[in-house]
């Protein structure tokens, strides 16, 4: 009699995490990178707050999310990066779109925004993201031939745009992560998450909407083409 591998019901119990609706709602909405309240998620996910409650503890016991509590307050936040990029890569495999299509203006002007741009976790994803991720690469700040890696340019460009990197980090420094809507690779990593809260901080980038979506403000039209040759209507 064959045995079991004991990874096969590892694997089982967390694809069974993911495989609910509602946990899956909450577990895109915290792509964004923040901590939410229970009661935000339950609101985003159109679930009683009793009913939200719990998913979340599923969620925390099976190590895809962090709890923290403020007061009154529940806090959720995703787990780690390595969750954020399990999540991103399979929605990478799902078609944006495919199943139906936008159900009003509102809906159909927020899937643009997303697309345009946005965080996944802790760096740029969307037109904004792959912009970002081929100009280092024409400039020869990252290389994408042998898997995502910053050249020696590259890490000399971080330090004379004064953006840190944290060179001791357990993460990678460069990692790629397909983009659900471009179908491409765009830059995470510690380089990628730097570069995301750079652009944050200094306002290149302003959040925009209740979901994940940033626009490239004037100011950081003018500073992505100063510094890597962006134009503005690649950002549009």
């Amino acid at each position: 009699m064959a045995t079991k591998d004991p990874q096969a019901s590892q694997l089982a119990r967390l694809a069974g995490l993911i495989a609910d609706e509602t946990r899956a709602a909450c577990l895109l909405a915290l792509l964004d990178g923040r901590a939410w309240t229970a009661g935000e998620l339950a609101r985003h996910a159109g679930v009683a707050a009793s009913t939200l409650s719990e998913h979340l503890g599923k969620l925390v016991a099976g190590g895809l999310l962090a709890e923290e509590r403020q007061g009154r307050h529940r806090y959720v936040r995703l787990a780690d990066a390595r969750v954020a990029q399990l999540v991103e890569d399979l929605t990478a495999q799902v078609a944006p779109g495919a199943d139906r299509r936008p159900r009003s203006l509102r809906e159909s002007s927020a899937g643009s925004a997303m697309a345009r741009g946005r965080t996944c976790y802790d760096h740029l994803a969307g037109r904004l993201g792959i912009a970002v991720t081929d100009a280092m690469t024409a400039r020869g700040l990252l290389r994408q031939d042998t898997g995502f890696a910053l050249t020696d340019t590259g890490l000399g460009w971080f330090d004379s745009a004064g953006i840190p990197l944290d060179r001791a980090s357990r993460r990678p420094l460069a990692r790629a992560c397909l983009d659900w809507t471009e179908r491409r690779p765009h830059l995470a990593g510690v380089a990628g998450a730097a570069l995301c809260r750079h652009a944050l901080e200094a306002e290149w980038c302003v959040r925009i909407g209740s979901e994940r979506a940033v626009k490239v403000t004037a100011s950081g039209e003018g500073a992505l083409l100063e510094m890597l040759g962006i134009e503005a209507g690649a950002l549009r």
